[in-house]
């Protein structure tokens, strides 16, 4: 009788240990409405009519905005390793919130042991909510991250108001656990505005929070965040 006794009390230790974890409810905030992004809001409030009054525009469409961010990863360890893209995929969509789209060559290159439709690479374009939210995790959170930073570079705009930056390391973004890394690869990060003119859109990313260089002056050339 002992013996029983014993069994079932050991069974209902076990059972409350190696039972199953009663199911979590939803979070706080499940069924409220999505808050609009912050610096979105920003920049209706705040920068449009900054802009508005630099530039003396009178209509509020010539004011310029941020259309869309676009993240591309070149991965040349892929034409030999293929599974290597995979990991970039995965860390792409975990900082971006969005699945990329992988790259093929357009062409074979004999050189480079590459062939033509081979995937080398991925990419993110970003838009509305998701365009608004990565820039502003980018500006506050992810470029204080970055080792002696003394600021973005105002050489790399295209010309057509569009900017243009390189990022050497993913784990400047807090997304990324580094155990889990593979291995470390930079990101180019091209920001593209409405307006055709460079200096309105230095104009529009210095007041969005983007903390560009003051030694420097605008032109032509690549920058580097990282």
């Amino acid at each position: 009788m002992a013996t029983k006794e014993k069994e079932k009390k050991g069974g209902s230790k076990g059972g409350k240990k190696g039972g199953e974890a009663k199911a979590r409810g939803p979070h706080a905030g499940a069924g409220l409405p999505v808050p609009p992004p912050r610096l979105k809001g920003f920049y209706n409030e705040t920068v449009r009519l900054r802009l508005a009054q630099q530039f003396g525009f009178k209509n509020p469409h010539e004011v310029p905005q941020l259309e869309k961010i676009v993240i591309n990863v070149g991965v040349g360890e892929a034409i030999k390793q293929p599974k290597a893209l995979d990991s970039v995929v995965d860390e792409l969509a975990i900082i971006t919130g969005q699945q990329p789209v992988r790259k093929k060559a357009k062409k074979s290159i004999a050189n480079f042991g590459l062939r033509q439709g081979q995937e080398i690479g991925a990419a993110v374009t970003l838009r509305g909510a998701r365009m608004w939210e990565f820039l502003d995790r980018f500006i506050s959170v992810a470029i204080p991250r970055i080792r002696d930073f003394r600021g973005l570079g105002t050489k790399s705009f295209d010309g057509r108001g569009n900017y243009s930056l390189g990022v050497k390391e993913q784990m400047i973004f807090p997304e990324i656990n580094y155990d889990s890394i593979d291995s470390i690869h930079g990101m180019d990060i091209t920001f593209v505005t409405s307006t055709n003119r460079d200096d309105q859109a230095f104009a529009l990313l210095k007041e969005l929070g983007m903390p560009f260089r003051t030694d420097e002056k605008k032109g032509q050339g690549r920058g580097q965040a990282a």
